[in-house]
């Protein structure tokens, strides 16, 4: 019979966010246990042993409530998000005779043939889904990429699962491909001012005189119309 790590809970009595941050200071974790077909229970999990049982690398763990040994496993964990400290647990009862669906992270594990070649291994999904018995559950699931080659990729259906465990994901989700590096694009040239054809400021097209030259010719032609004036006068 397989061995399963114990993680005591202690029945939580008060609710509120008063009394959360108490239990906190006191070390502890506020809990919610779920199972279908029975009310919600909150709960108080020590938050030591808590790490323990996480780092242990077992799936189920062994629980004590309401004077009964059943099975759990942790459906959700919040956390804190400047200290990153556990703050909240969900854990949901199992049946050790009853299949049922985890998610599983992806370990990629090789050198690929196509990274060899200069391609750029990028793993797309990181967990996939599975079903099993709770006494089947495996710590992660190993993705042998070594004869991925360039231009290709690796599927769900590809992955090597262990006896009595079957893939929920669908077959065709991508788990790892390898591409070859984009190319770089060169930037165009800028262009160059004053080229060949294009006016240079300060002259006009057609002949070489400039503003005061012009300027000159209007006050000669001024005064010339003004002596005419006189005359006529």
């Amino acid at each position: 019979m397989a061995s399963y790590y114990k993680l005591p809970t202690e029945e939580r009595s008060d609710i509120g966010t008063g009394s959360a941050r108490e239990i906190r200071r006191n070390g502890k974790i506020p809990a919610n246990y779920y199972y279908h077909g029975e009310s919600n229970q909150n709960l108080i999990i020590d938050k030591k042993i808590f790490l323990h049982a996480v780092k242990s690398g077992q799936r189920v763990f062994e629980c004590e409530i309401n004077g009964e040994t059943v099975f759990t496993m942790i459906k959700d964990a919040q956390y804190h998000p400047v200290t990153e400290d556990v703050i909240h647990i969900d854990l949901m009862r199992v049946r050790r005779d009853q299949k049922m669906i985890v998610s599983i992270p992806i370990i990629l594990e090789g050198e690929s043939v196509g990274a060899s070649e200069g391609g750029i291994v990028t793993q797309a999904t990181n967990t996939v889904e599975i079903e099993c018995l709770p006494t089947d559950v495996p710590e992660n699931l190993i993705a042998d990429i070594s004869a991925l080659e360039l231009n290709s990729a690796m599927t769900a259906v590809d992955l090597v699962l262990p006896t009595d465990v079957s893939l929920v994901s669908p077959e065709e989700t991508t788990i790892v491909t390898c591409n070859p590096p984009k190319a770089e694009v060169e930037p165009e040239p800028e262009e160059v001012e004053g080229e060949e054809g294009e006016e240079v400021e300060g002259e006009e097209a057609g002949d070489g005189t400039t503003d005061e030259e012009g300027e000159d010719d209007k006050d000669s032609k001024d005064d010339s119309d003004q002596g005419d004036t006189s005359k006529e006068s």
